[in-house]
């Protein structure tokens, strides 16, 4: 069955083709054609992970190009990594294809919606299957361009507009370095094959200087993407798009197209001691930066949105510290827990009738409880409470940060584990608990809804047993013929410190906004010019927009007056002269021959004067 693995991202793009032609006439039921490509993907991708669980790398390509001694190739690969990440993709997938049917119903562009998704699926699963680091650059592209048509797909609304141009820019600046990042491993290699990567860097054939440059352009493009900082501005806004659009790309899969980069060129960044660094402090710098502005943002998306950008730096700080299991373990946890929390709020946002201010909810508990129990446990799980998926890739990490020996990542690590907790269950109290404060009173959702959350749920508890300190299964099978350094396994102190950090943030945001022993504005009183640099996000949109975006603009409208005034002005001026002495000559055509022949005797004599003045017959 590994050798059919090419089928899997094959029946969304059959999806999307029907779709695209046939859309507008299927309506509504083109939700159908979409869910059953997905199931249809997710069924093969199991097939294709049981295959690969006790077997070997499959790869199938075939000659693109060749010039002189190169060849470039495409097809796809099965290994342990994507053979993971198949699940992941199309688990999510699946489940939001389905809860998009309620939530997207009254939509008249519906089909249009499905069609984008379908495509989007297509392009994700293409990417993890990619053999070679080219062929995953095209889909990594076409996944940008995905995710642009699907956070504007309210085009109408000037933020989702103005949302997806800014997603697309900005993560085309991280792209950039990743494609200078491929020029470059290309000369150094002579290949784009991984294996090629591999021997070559670990044989010692790159210079350790360009295999630093490398990684980090590398890299630059996995900031992009995964939101880091400071690239990260893109994602907050992002949530302009439907919910379940923010489920499956801003918190499963596409942001975590370049986590799994940085897995997937692995061995390139353990090469260089300075680009692991480079991965480690972006990662921890991103992960306390944003969790700082979820402590004070009131939109429940968000919130998540911020908590997202948060844990993907968590990623990355473990991956930066050697942690290559405990990295992309977060990253499947992640995916299941994260995608919950998402839906979970359109759950929440669907019954009250679009809204999404944490501070108009409350009372949901008693009002949607199938979206409550399965809220908590996403909540619990991302706070890291045992023995949900959450702390056991949590605790990976903290081992790994701790194992690298520097005490500051370390730290920065467990203040992010206290702040997630926190403002994880501000946002559960404020919006579940006490009283109802909004003006539509809600109701559980439909179970096309409650049935994605509820296996979301499962999967938040059970996804953290298949690697603990007990049973390493998914350390050995995505370590197995890979040289990835030692791995780090947390003690029995880290793992009580990790629960107890989370517990200590469960309890002061119980004080604050479930008990109310702590007023909910102490922040905001004691140190107002913190709370109020949190809650403008440290102004760096308006950084951006000073220096960059508005210089940007005045250049080019600069240039665009010199183009309008002089290019444009002078080849204006010699069609305007042109016409006009067109014109006046055409008056001297007025058809009287005596005036043609008086024309024709004075041009002729004037040539005869001019003749005898160059010869010097006259002066």
């Amino acid at each position: 069955m590994i050798q059919n693995a090419w089928l899997i991202p094959v029946f969304p793009l059959i999806a999307f083709i029907i779709l695209l032609f046939f859309g507008r006439a299927l309506k509504e039921k083109a939700s159908y054609v979409g869910i059953t490509a997905l199931a249809l993907s997710f069924i093969l991708a199991v097939l294709v992970l049981f295959e690969r669980i006790g077997g070997e790398t499959y790869t199938y390509v075939v000659k693109w190009i060749g010039f002189g001694e190169s060849t470039i190739t495409m097809g796809y690969e099965v290994t342990a990594l994507n053979a993971m990440m198949l699940i992941v993709v199309t688990v999510v997938s699946l489940l939001v294809h389905i809860f998009s049917r309620e939530y997207m119903r009254e939509d008249d562009r519906i089909h249009v919606f499905y069609s984008y998704l379908g495509l989007f699926s297509f392009s994700m699963l293409g990417l993890v299957l990619a053999p070679n680091v080219l062929q995953l650059f095209i889909f990594w592209e076409l996944v940008g361009l995905c995710s642009y048509l699907l956070v504007g797909f309210w085009y109408f609304k000037p933020e989702a507009a103005a949302a997806a141009k800014k997603a697309f820019l900005t993560t085309r600046i991280g792209d950039v370095g990743l494609l200078i990042g491929l020029v470059l491993l290309f000369n150094a290699v002579g290949s784009f094959e991984y294996s090629a990567v591999y021997s070559a860097v670990e044989a010692g054939l790159v210079g350790d200087t360009m295999v630093t440059i490398i990684a980090i352009c590398i890299f630059l493009g996995a900031v992009g993407k995964s939101a880091q900082f400071p690239l990260h501005v893109w994602l907050p806004d992002a949530m302009e798009g439907p919910t379940p659009v923010s489920a499956l790309i801003h918190a499963a899969t596409m942001v975590a197209a370049g986590v799994y980069l940085v897995g997937v060129m692995y061995p390139v960044f353990l090469a260089s001691s300075t680009a692991m660094t480079v991965v480690a402090y972006t990662g921890a710098i991103t992960a306390i930066f944003a969790a700082t502005i979820a402590l004070v943002n009131t939109d429940i998306k968000r919130i998540l949105a911020y908590s997202t950008i948060s844990q993907l730096g968590y990623m990355m700080l473990a991956l930066g510290t050697g942690g290559y299991v405990a990295g992309l373990f977060h990253l499947m946890t992640h995916a299941f827990f994260k995608a919950l929390l998402f839906l979970g709020a359109g759950s929440v946002i669907f019954a009250l009738h679009h809204r999404q201010d944490i501070r108009k909810m409350g009372g949901l508990w008693k009002r949607m409880k199938v979206t409550s129990v399965t809220f908590l446990i996403g909540a619990l799980a991302i706070a890291g409470i045992f023995p949900l998926a959450g702390f056991w890739s949590k605790e990976g990490i903290l081992a790994a940060a701790w194992e690298g020996g520097d005490m500051f990542l370390f730290i920065i690590a467990v203040v992010t584990a206290f702040m997630t907790a926190f403002y994880m269950f501000r946002l559960f109290f404020k919006a579940f608990t006490g009283e109802f404060r909004g003006d539509h009173e809600p109701h559980e959702n439909t179970k096309l809804m409650t049935i994605p959350l509820t296996v979301l749920a499962i999967l938040a508890v059970a996804a953290g047993f298949v690697n603990t300190p007990f049973s390493l299964g998914l350390e050995t099978f995505l370590t197995d013929g890979l040289h990835v350094g030692h791995q780090a396994h947390g003690e029995l102190w880290l793992a009580v410190l990790s629960i107890a950090v989370a517990l200590a943030g469960i309890g002061l945001a119980w004080a604050m906004y479930g008990k109310g022993a702590i007023r909910e504005d102490f922040l905001s009183q004691k140190v107002p010019g913190v709370h109020k640099l949190l809650l403008n996000k440290y102004y760096l949109d308006e950084l951006y927009q000073k220096v960059f975006v508005s210089p940007t603009v005045a250049i080019g409208k600069f240039f665009w007056e010199v183009d309008r005034l002089f290019i444009d002005g002078i080849v204006n001026f010699v069609g305007r002269a042109t016409r006009g002495s067109g014109r006046a000559f055409a008056k001297r055509h007025d058809g009287q021959l005596q005036t043609y022949g008086l024309v024709t005797i004075i041009g002729g004599l004037v040539v005869i004067a001019v003749a005898f003045v160059l010869r010097g017959y006259i002066g």
